[in-house]
């Protein structure tokens, strides 16, 4: 007999935790770009449960600093394409800028796609946080191209906001128009005396509109007319002119104004929201349909919210049918009912991490009814779903559960203890895992999936990560895979990995083969 102690096969060697989370529990630090992906695609640099807003900025910068240029705006090209961030992109741009990056060029053509982007470059370059305050010769030169190119649609669009405001963009980059109309029009802007008839077609038909000259409701972005006193016909018109994602956030505007009291209104209305084509160009996030939804009053339409529903099915299309027993846990623990977004006094969204986590869970229970949904805190809280109930209902019942610690380990024991069977674990959480903390070695997430793994040798596990950390539970390793963000670019990758086509840094590599 060959010598057990030579021969003998021994269980694989756990790594051992090498970092601390936020909540001071054993945890694994992610690798310097999926430290700058996790950032990009779920930092909105507001104040979270755990992270401050100016750590968020501090952690930004020095991936930065670290990575190499290319990486970094594949990042920035990732995080605006796929994630639909807003801010990160800018400022991944700026930093840069600072860095004085031959892809600036190409990357502004990519992520500066409108007014509002444009203006918050411009922002984020003048505070100085990349480490310069004036815009410099290149980027005044794109920010000048970007104007002279605009269409007056998107000049508009862009003049709706401020700090800085379109006219102080135009008085730090001093654009040369070659048309006599774009001329007129950035006179009016910085308040120039100007020949109203110099000025573009929509233009006109604005300033005729605010002057009473004309009872016609130009069709000019809905926030420009927000001031005026409109019919209840003429609200009704703008429900069909306002952009898509307008439409979204105005729908109990519409209704206090009596639109959908005009005949045929709500049917159009409806019609526009549940649009797959709209739906697809808006790029709009399942959470923010979730939000629409919560947020209508009683006076708008059944039909309008029944349409809400629609649209957030359609939102969530790129959710994969996942083969064999899937089981998803969300983790709905108190740290989990902060606003996915961050805090900002006066603009916080209603949406909390919890919600999108329910999201999930509830996508993935549509597309494949018979996997099992375990939410988590302390402990795991039994719930029943019915597959058949809409997205909507399943992600409300689940996110009404909720409290207490945070324990990524409880949901992997259950099922280690049941020798339950296994081939996809969604988990989706803040990953700031503290009830279950060890001293030392593997942390117990880790420690669980490895019993799972005895039993379910092919399993894969996925981690979504809510927040802007730098840690993790459980460890990259070809079965395991952690991924950050809350859209559904986030299923691309999962169904990607879950088929056996990349590896556990698929999310990186789907960065890196970002192409501009």
């Amino acid at each position: 007999m060959a010598n057990v102690k030579l021969f003998n096969s021994h269980p694989a060697t756990l790594p051992a935790s090498d970092t601390h989370n936020a909540a001071k529990a054993p945890a694994y630090a992610y690798s310097a770009r999926h430290q700058l992906a996790q950032l990009s695609v779920t930092g909105c640099l507001n104040q979270t449960f755990y992270a401050a807003p100016e750590a968020q900025l501090d952690s930004v910068l020095q991936r930065v600093g670290e990575l190499d240029s290319r990486y970094v705006a594949k990042a920035a090209l990732y995080a605006r394409r796929k994630g639909h961030m807003k801010d990160m992109p800018a400022l991944l741009l700026a930093a840069l800028v600072a860095q004085r990056s031959a892809l600036v060029p190409a990357l502004f053509g990519e992520v500066i796609d409108s007014g509002k982007m444009l203006r918050t470059f411009v922002q984020i370059l003048r505070s100085g946080v990349t480490g310069r305050k004036s815009l410099g010769s290149q980027p005044k030169r794109l920010v000048q191209q970007w104007l002279n190119n605009a269409t007056e649609y998107q000049l508009l669009q862009a003049s709706v906001g401020n700090q800085p405001s379109l006219a102080d963009v135009l008085k730090m980059v001093h654009p040369k128009p070659a048309e006599t109309w774009r001329e007129a029009f950035f006179a009016w802007v910085i308040g120039k005396p100007v020949d109203v008839q110099a000025l573009p077609e929509l233009t006109r038909a604005l300033l005729a509109f605010r002057s009473g000259a004309s009872t016609e409701v130009p069709g000019v972005p809905f926030q420009l007319l927000g001031n005026e006193t409109l019919s209840a016909e003429q609200w009704a018109h703008l429900a069909g002119t306002m952009g898509w994602q307008a439409l979204r956030m105005n729908l109990n505007t519409l209704a206090r104004h009596g639109a959908f009291e005009v005949p045929g209104c709500a049917e159009r209305v409806a019609a526009r929201l549940a649009d797959p084509a709209a739906v697809a160009k808006a790029r709009v996030y399942p959470y923010q349909l979730l939000a629409a939804y919560r947020m209508t009053g009683d006076d708008v339409p059944a039909s309008v919210r029944n349409a809400l529903q629609d649209a957030l099915e359609l939102s969530l299309g790129n959710v994969p049918v996942l083969p064999g027993n899937v089981v998803v846990c969300p983790d709905v623990s108190g740290s989990m009912h902060t606003p996915v977004t961050g805090y900002r006094q006066g603009a916080s969204t209603a949406v909390r991490c919890i919600d999108v986590a329910a999201l999930v869970a509830a996508a993935v229970l549509r597309k494949q009814p018979n996997a099992r949904v375990m939410p988590f805190e302390v402990d795991v809280v039994d719930v029943q779903l019915n597959a058949r109930d809409s997205v909507m209902s399943n992600a409300q019942k689940l996110a009404a559960i909720g409290g207490g610690g945070t324990n990524c380990s409880a949901p992997l024991a259950r099922l280690a203890n049941a020798g339950c069977k296994v081939d996809t674990l969604i988990l989706v959480s803040d990953n700031e895992s503290w009830i279950d903390a060890r001293r030392h070695g593997a942390t117990e997430t880790m420690r669980q999936w490895e019993r799972i793994k005895k039993i379910n040798p092919q399993a894969r596990l996925v981690c979504i990560d809510m927040q802007p950390g730098a840690t993790t539970q459980a460890a990259d390793r070809e079965d395991i895979l952690n991924v950050g963000g809350f859209s559904d670019a986030v299923f691309d990758v999962i169904e990607q990995f879950i088929s056996g086509r990349y590896g556990a840094r698929q999310w990186v590599q789907a960065i890196e083969a970002m192409e501009f």
